[in-house]
């Protein structure tokens, strides 16, 4: 199976390299890397320049710099990549972030998965970030969600789910889509995927702006954003949390920000999170 790796970067001078190397050392050779300059402003170009001239799996594009946004401008950025590339080409479509580093056996892992479980729609590993010298698991997610730094679909299931959509909330929008599709999200655990940096870094968002407008983008109805905003006040212990997010979500809501999703994939969303909701908490 061959892949076509798209990595969306915006300054990452300092870290890039890291990811390109994981990528050269990789036991599995049969790939495309294409990585997206993305309005850097810093050396980022100088870095990629490095691999381009040397080894002709690798390939760049350069984006002018737009507005640095959670969501949308790595999906823009993705997709800037993907259509420079015919897709019927490859068999695994992978979005990589510019701050990582695979271990050397990653392409061939996911390749055998793939292989062996035709049901599989996007596979990847375990987030691990540096603690005090160690490299921990990240713990941001649960372990069965494919986390947005290390995406691999299946050709046919990113196809069928109609690719990455260009919104916050885009990482969760799709294992719900493809799941609706009949595909499976699988991480295989065994697979440790180190993040240089922490994610949310660049953003200037405010955190209540920042859950409001994710669960409004998500495409969740009033009952079940109400719900996920309640969940996040308790976990901070904050009441006025709560009010916060709402005011976000509902902000949204009055100015009628497009989605990105259709109405039939948004009620996909619903009933895979109201699903969610009477396992874990009425236990139905």
């Amino acid at each position: 199976m061959r892949f076509l790796i798209i990595i969306p970067a915006h300054n990452e001078e300092q870290n890039l390299s890291f990811t390109l190397d994981s990528l050269q050392q990789q036991s599995s050779k049969d790939f495309k890397v294409v990585a997206v300059n993305d309005g850097s402003t810093d050396s980022t170009s100088d870095v990629i320049r490095k691999y381009t001239e040397t080894d002709s799996r690798f390939e760049t594009i350069n984006l002018q710099k737009s507005e640095h946004q959670p969501g949308s401008k790595v999906v823009h950025a993705f997709k800037n990549g993907l259509q420079t590339q015919s897709v019927d080409e490859f068999d695994i479509i992978c979005k990589f972030d510019a701050d990582i580093i695979l271990p050397e056996n990653y392409l061939e892992t996911v390749e055998k998965a793939f292989v062996n479980y035709p049901e599989y729609g996007l596979v990847g590993g375990l987030l691990y970030v540096e603690k005090e010298g160690n490299w921990v698991y990240e713990g941001n997610s649960n372990k069965h969600h494919v986390r947005g730094p290390m995406k691999a679909y299946r050709k046919e299931c990113f196809v069928q789910m109609g690719g990455l959509r260009e919104t916050l909330g885009w990482d969760n929008i799709d294992s719900i889509l493809l799941e609706h599709l009949g595909w499976k999200e699988v991480v295989l655990p065994e697979l440790h995927v180190k993040l240089i940096k922490v994610k949310g870094a660049d953003y200037t968002i405010r955190p209540a702006d920042y859950y409001g407008r994710y669960f409004y983008f998500l495409g969740l109805n009033r009952f079940l954003a109400y719900i996920a905003s309640s969940k996040e006040a308790m976990k901070g212990k904050s009441p006025s949390f709560f009010f916060d997010i709402v005011k976000s979500y509902e902000g949204c809501k009055s100015k009628k920000l497009e989605l990105k999703i259709s109405k039939e994939e948004q009620k996909a969303v619903n009933d895979q999170r109201w699903k969610m909701l009477k396992k874990k908490w009425l236990k139905m």
